[in-house]
């Protein structure tokens, strides 16, 4: 069954989206994260710490599509795979870097599913036993290069190790 290909579009004329600027190596006013902070990509697929932080969960990573898609609606089946098989990858990378106790994922879709970026982007957070996430989501603040450093490091490590060890997802 076809799903009808209606196109809603939030973002305001004009908008200059900043992972599509980040994507291609450019700054945009309003994002902090830099490609210093890129931890993974590919022909389909870019990870990188997020440049805000919520209280108790540094170094969060967001997986966007290199290609412009302003939602879950637009985003091809190929690419919600690699999305998948890559914040499957962070996940790990996560856990084994930070020493995080899980992990979870967020996402959301138009103003009523706080999308507050037009373009699609999935959160891939390191949790904490009583970290209070969800409780306190959108309380953080926007952090600075230097703080992240260490943490998109860690994760290029980690994800390399995992890479060497060829668990499929390349």
């Amino acid at each position: 069954m076809k799903a009808e290909s209606r196109r809603i579009i939030h973002a305001p004329t004009g908008y200059r989206c900043p992972f599509c600027a980040l994507s291609h190596g450019h700054r945009c006013p309003g994002l902090h994260s830099t490609a210093d902070d890129i931890v993974y990509r590919d022909e389909l697929v870019m990870a990188f710490i997020a440049s805000h932080w919520e209280p108790n969960n540094p170094g969060h990573v967001l997986v966007v599509p290199v290609r412009h898609f302003e939602n879950l609606y637009e985003l091809p089946d190929e690419v919600g795979a690699r999305v998948f098989a890559v914040s499957r990858k962070i996940a790990i990378a996560l856990k084994t870097s930070y020493g995080c106790e899980g992990v979870s994922t967020r996402q959301h879709n138009e103003p009523a599913g706080y999308q507050d970026v037009w373009h699609y982007h999935l959160h891939v957070f390191p949790r904490y036993a009583n970290d209070e996430l969800y409780r306190r989501y959108g309380q953080g603040r926007s952090s600075k290069l230097e703080e992240r450093r260490p943490f998109a490091t860690k994760l290029r490590e980690a994800i390399g190790a995992l890479s060497s060890r060829d668990d499929g997802t390349d």
